[in-house]
């Protein structure tokens, strides 16, 4: 299985990280809490299927960057 890679980098503190499972029922497996600045690399494996990310956060992948959280945060 090809294993992708994220980096999240929290724009605030308080960015939750969560990992879920693949399989047939969906499961959170993993959280993480970053503050402002820290950053989190990620991996996508055979256990894991989705990332959420909660807060306001860069997104940084093999398929382009993205910002999370609401607009109006910024």
């Amino acid at each position: 299985m090809d294993q992708d890679y994220m980096m999240i980098k929290a724009l605030e503190d308080g960015v939750q990280v969560i990992g879920l499972t693949r399989g047939q029922a969906t499961k959170f497996h993993h959280s993480e809490k970053l503050d402002e600045g820290e950053v989190l690399v990620v991996q996508f494996t055979e256990h894991t299927s989705a990332i959420k990310v909660k807060g306001r956060a860069e997104i940084k992948t093999s398929f382009g960057d993205v910002t999370s959280g609401r607009p109006d945060q910024q």
